[in-house]
């Protein structure tokens, strides 16, 4: 890239004298509006334009009509939506319906984490009359773009993709719903923890505390190499990795690039690191958890809403919720739920600007790739330091090994995740932590975490408490969690779509 960079004036002086080769093709790429992860489509972006495709990359939280824009006054050949968090769905079914309304006649590309074949066959294509391609990822992008921009391949590509959708689309119709407990009834089901014979560990503060700037050199033992590879599309386990004769000596050269950047980055502090934990008084009711204003727990601060599991289980395994792990108020028993929120990205745009300016995209996306990385070490330092102020962390004897396991008592679930999936819980612990003023990390409006390599959640403490999937939920814990939360029933659908065993547009 930095040589083609060195080369480009005289390759365009030469087109200008000669009228040379044009690109492949030109292609608009974002993010869409509210989410802020990026890493995947630079990484197209740069294979992309090696293959002299001319890529307009307008960045992270798009809106809508910014894209369509773009691509109308540069006379796109397509467009290419990227979306990591789930509300992100939603926003590219908006511009599909949005370039249909305008009339564009250009394929539109889907990727993402979050993204599918199916979701992309079912919700995406149907709003858009023209192509709607979903790329599974960047090794796979040249080749599905390329045969979109060639005439000769393009009607046979376009027919086989129209065929594979709507076959998904059948499958789709067919009835899938599963068969579910009442809530009632998984209510009955839950864990029977003894809470006469446990008493809460009471943690050495209760409020918050801030730690800005954490030493780089502190959070850098704690990293799991293993998802790094992933971004790269290395699959395997860290240090396993190194050992595989496919891809082997490709991640030993990944890595050395990776531990050269990763000691500048911390030699001189090119990125800083701050953490916010919180401790305070809290109680289970039914399966909401309250976060009391004080020791004397009169007052009512605010409130967590958990999601109970309804799926039928074998005898004797339990349908959970997390208010399941903190007492409940009629227990007698003084429990504390812990929060927290933690960022390793501040100053990264300077450092990745730095990179872009020089050419230099390896060392702009691993910035962004190590900067995750140290924020899910932040993460575990922090969880770490909390189980220490709860007082039973002080004897923990663990490797990094036992620590990437989680094996140590008590989780920290966060919002959006499997147990506890609903995005808009941020906000309260947000508010809760006073996380924007003491640390800089704001939400987006689909509740996305900026800077992007930025984690939060919750920290529980019952040696019982595990992690787990809410899974599908019925229309009857809809409704109580609408009716609990005080929001209206087509806000709870849409936050909580991937998870509802109805169809709520029926």
């Amino acid at each position: 890239k930095k040589s083609v960079a060195y080369l480009m004036p005289f390759l365009e002086a030469e087109k200008r004298l000669t009228g040379g080769a044009k690109s492949a093709g030109k292609i608009v790429m974002a993010t869409v509006k509210g989410d802020v992860h990026d890493i995947g489509k630079n990484i197209v972006g740069v294979v992309l334009g090696c293959n002299n495709y001319e890529v307009l990359d307008l960045g992270v939280m798009v809106p809508c009509e910014k894209i369509l824009k773009t691509a109308r006054d540069a006379g796109a050949d397509m467009i290419g939506l990227s979306g990591l968090i789930t509300p992100s769905l939603d926003e590219m079914v908006h511009v599909a319906r949005e370039m249909e309304r305008e009339g564009f006649k250009i394929p539109l590309l889907i990727g993402g984490a979050t993204t599918s074949r199916a979701h992309t066959a079912v919700k995406i294509a149907p709003a858009y009359g023209q192509p709607v391609v979903h790329v599974l990822d960047a090794s796979r992008a040249v080749g599905v773009v390329g045969r979109l921009a060639s005439a000769e391949l393009r009607p046979a590509f376009t027919e086989e993709n129209r065929h594979d959708q709507e076959k998904l689309r059948e499958i789709h119709r067919k009835p899938k719903t599963q068969k579910l407990l009442t809530l009632e009834e998984a209510r009955r089901r839950r864990p029977r923890i003894d809470w006469a014979r446990y008493t809460p560990p009471r943690p050495s503060f209760t409020g918050i505390q801030v730690v800005s700037p954490v030493p780089l050199e502190e959070i850098a033992p704690y990293i799991d190499w293993t998802p790094f590879f992933h971004v790269w599309e290395l699959r395997g386990i860290y240090p396993r990795i190194f050992e595989q004769p496919e891809v082997g000596a490709k991640a030993r050269e990944l890595f050395a690039d990776a531990e050269k950047l990763l000691n500048h980055i911390v030699s001189k502090r090119l990125l800083e690191a701050r953490a916010i934990m919180g401790f305070f008084p809290a109680a289970s009711v039914g399966d909401d958890i309250e976060i009391y204003a004080d020791e004397s727990r009169t007052t009512v601060r605010t409130t967590f809403y958990t999601l109970r599991q309804q799926i039928e289980k074998p005898a004797g395994e339990p349908n959970l919720a997390l208010a399941d792990f903190i007492a409940p108020c009629d227990s007698g028993q003084m429990d504390y739920l812990g929060a927290f929120a933690v960022t390793a990205g501040i100053n990264i745009e300077s450092l990745v600007g730095k990179f872009e300016k020089e050419h230099d995209d390896y060392n702009a996306i691993m910035v962004k790739a190590l900067a995750d990385r140290l924020a899910e070490a932040l993460a575990e330092l922090t969880h770490k330091r909390a189980r220490d102020a709860w007082g039973y962390g002080c004897q923990e004897k663990l490797t990094s090994g036992d620590l990437i396991h989680e094996r140590y008592r008590g989780i920290r679930p966060a919002p959006g995740y499997p147990a506890l999936p609903d995005h808009t819980e941020k906000r309260t612990l947000f508010d809760l932590l006073g996380v924007e003023q003491n640390t800089g990390i704001q939400l987006t409006e689909n509740f996305a975490m900026y800077p992007a390599a930025s984690v939060s959640g919750l920290y529980f403490s019952h040696p019982e408490a595990r992690y787990f999937a809410v899974g599908k939920i019925e229309r009857d814990q809809v409704h109580d969690y609408q009716r609990r939360k005080g929001t209206g029933i087509a806000a709870i659908e849409r936050w909580l779509a991937p998870h509802l065993n109805y169809d709520a547009a029926r």
